[in-house]
């Protein structure tokens, strides 16, 4: 099993600089893959791939440096374990409220004695060939991400933090929104900001990553600046779409 740099990386406080994949398509993952991103995600939350869609997906990425990730429908330890066995080097998780929910998510990326993840890692192990490597190692390579999401989320935060395992908080910015009573078309709200602040603030306090997403450059400049270290540029269809506005709006029709 390779090292996980995203998670060195973060760990050393360095920044790292990724994309969401939500458009289903191994074409789009192996072109962003190639294109010098440290992670990607593949989105599944938000959008019809079953679990052989993101196996091709992650089959996509792996002639690159990448590091493969899998956004989650639910924190089902059935999830977990299927993006995992089938190569993910990471997960993202929606709608953690408690730390007693971090902590299951956690032990259930983790093999025996640290966890309580079963033995069955086909293609992340290569189809056995590396059976004893991917065991030994697995528990320090797997990346957890947990999406800041929800008012009880806020209100449990530290003790989330604190959790030994929790690699990054991601700030979910429509569905907090919603839940401080704001627009989830508004991600400048003061309500949102606040939050953002303390999330930033407990990530330093617990040696936690905090991520963000941005659709432009400036923004994730701006981020960077603030002390987001998990960078989210994208996803694809909003690259998509800001190529295609541009090409538009700059074509002159007679």
């Amino acid at each position: 099993m390779r090292n996980n740099q995203v998670r060195e990386r973060l760990r050393d406080g360095r920044p790292t600089l990724g994309s969401f994949i939500g458009l289903g398509s191994p074409n789009v993952a192996e072109l962003m893959a190639h294109a010098g991103f440290d992670w990607l995600v593949i989105e599944t939350e938000h959008n019809a791939l079953d679990t052989a869609e993101t196996q091709h997906m992650l089959m996509a990425m792996s002639g690159t440096d990448v590091v493969p990730i899998v956004r989650l429908p639910s924190m089902s330890p059935v999830y977990i374990q299927r993006a995992l066995d089938i190569g993910a080097m990471g997960i993202v998780v929606p709608l953690v409220r408690t730390a007693a929910e971090a902590r299951a998510v956690v032990s259930a990326t983790r093999y025996p004695p640290l966890g309580t993840r079963s033995f069955g890692a086909l293609r992340a192990s290569h189809y056995t060939y590396d059976n004893e490597d991917y065991f030994a190692r697995a528990n320090d390579q797997i990346l957890t991400v947990f999406i800041i999401e929800t008012r009880e989320a806020l209100d449990n935060l530290d003790e989330i933090a604190a959790v030994e395992g929790v690699d990054i908080l991601f700030i979910g910015p429509a569905d907090l929104s919603i839940a401080l009573g704001e627009s989830p078309l508004n991600p400048a709200s003061d309500s949102l900001e606040v939050a953002t602040r303390r999330i930033l603030e407990l990530g330093r306090r617990h040696g936690v990553a905090v991520g963000g997403g941005a659709s432009t450059p400036d923004t994730l400049r701006a981020m960077q600046a603030r002390g987001f270290t998990w960078l989210a540029y994208g996803p694809d269809y909003f690259l998509l779409r800001a190529a295609i506005d541009a090409g538009i709006q700059a074509f002159s029709r007679p």
